[in-house]
């Protein structure tokens, strides 16, 4: 199959707004999460989040469209402008005519415009159906990320969006990868955006206990691996990134993070929120990336893991990466960034293969923030403290999500 490479990113992150912002935190251990402001949470038995500060769209997009928008497609807008500079394509803007039949749109989102559901079911209640938006059913549904991007772009190839929750946005790149190495199209757009520090989405979460209480500490409340973890930290934000056919990129000159190896995929079919304790559907997912990719696990040198900071959830990966990895543990490191960007849901994963890119491109290793009391000695490499300098040739990261959904995607240097 042809051959994929990364030639352009644009992230919204609560650490960061640029690549080098948002690296140079990671790197740093200066966490994004903070008390919520998008709404009063005093009530909440978590009241911190990640937010994307200062975010005002009326700045970045035509004002009509922001109009008919929400708050997640107009992530997914934003960064995907942000990636198609990057690529050289001069940001959100028609595509060169010779691209467009031939570019992919594949943006996930895992929870789409419930923002735009709360206020449109408010103004029900309050006003009537007759003042119910006739936007509100296309600002709402997930899949509108993509056809917006699509529109502006007018790239009319394969476009859609796949919902798995939290590994939504590594499914949409692997799926993006797929595309290109099937011939279907030659360069796509891709990625995950959330928009879902609202009332409902929060309130949720915090009534399945599946979020952190430590609100008197935000920034050290996310604890992957640590024997003090009490969930995770929610959090909202976008990644998208311009995937192309390698050829196409070297053709056309363009600057190139690294490519695109190995996508894997499975379930756990075992319950609706609790993963597989045993660890084997991440395994099978982590098992497939390897093999498409032609690697052996020694062959890795940083793992991203999904670690969000659960009781079972980190509990679950540790056991998986110890299978996967056997004696290879020792000289494959692994770290946690959701400390810093918090969990993006289903824009995460796009996210976390940027920390891969830079950890490539600088082979350097984050480190997990506030892993102070590792919970048992694990078999790999647990990069905590400070970053750690070595060389990074092979990353892989891990996106794991509700209903058993398992995506893992694999990068090597170019």
């Amino acid at each position: 199959m042809r051959r994929v490479v990364i030639t352009g990113v644009g992230l919204l992150t609560a650490a960061g707004t640029s690549v080098e912002e948002f690296w140079g935190n990671c790197l740093a251990g200066n966490s994004g999460i903070d008390h919520i402001t998008l709404f009063d949470a005093a009530k909440y038995t978590s009241q911190i989040a990640g937010e994307v500060k200062q975010f005002d769209p009326e700045k970045e997009l035509d004002p009509k469209l922001v109009s008919r928008t929400g708050r997640f497609c107009q992530f997914a807008l934003v960064t995907a402008g942000k990636a198609l500079e990057d690529a050289g394509f001069g940001g959100l803007q028609p595509l060169p005519e010779e691209l467009q039949r031939r570019t992919a749109v594949i943006v996930g989102s895992g929870i789409g415009g419930m923002d735009v559901f709360e206020e449109q079911h408010r103004r029900l209640l309050e006003r009537g159906p007759q003042r119910v938006s006739p936007f509100f059913v296309p600002m709402m549904i997930a899949d509108m990320a993509a056809g917006m991007v699509a529109i502006e772009t007018q790239a009319m190839g394969p476009n859609y969006c796949l919902v798995t929750a939290c590994a939504s946005s590594a499914h949409n790149i692997g799926a993006a990868c797929r595309e290109i190495q099937l011939g279907r199209a030659d360069m796509a757009i891709t990625g995950g955006t959330e928009a879902v520090i609202v009332p409902t989405a929060v309130g949720g979460f915090c009534s399945a206990k599946a979020l952190s209480r430590r609100n008197n500490d935000p920034k050290a409340a996310c604890r992957p691996f640590d024997r003090d973890r009490d969930g995770f930290v929610v959090a909202e934000g976008a990644t998208c990134l311009i995937v192309e056919e390698m050829e196409q990129a070297r053709r056309r000159g363009a600057k190139v993070y690294a490519e695109i190896v190995g996508y894997g995929a499975s379930g756990d079919a075992y319950h609706m929120t609790a993963p597989r304790p045993d660890g084997e559907g991440a395994v099978l997912a982590m098992q497939a990336a390897l093999a498409d990719a032609g690697m052996s696990p020694s062959d890795l040198d940083y793992v991203n893991a999904h670690a969000p900071g659960t009781v079972d959830g980190d509990a679950m990966e540790a056991a998986a990466l110890e299978a996967l990895l056997g004696d290879a543990g020792s000289g494959v490191s692994v770290s946690s960034t959701k400390p810093i960007h918090g969990h993006q849901l289903g824009a995460t994963g796009a996210t976390e293969l940027v920390v891969c890119l830079m950890a490539l491109r600088d082979s350097v290793v984050p480190h997990t923030l506030n892993c102070d009391n590792p919970e048992r000695d694990y078999g790999f490499d647990l990069v905590t403290g400070e970053p750690k300098e070595r060389p990074v040739r092979v990353a892989m990261t891990n996106s794991f999500g509700f209903g058993g959904h398992n995506a893992v995607l694999i990068v090597r240097s170019a």
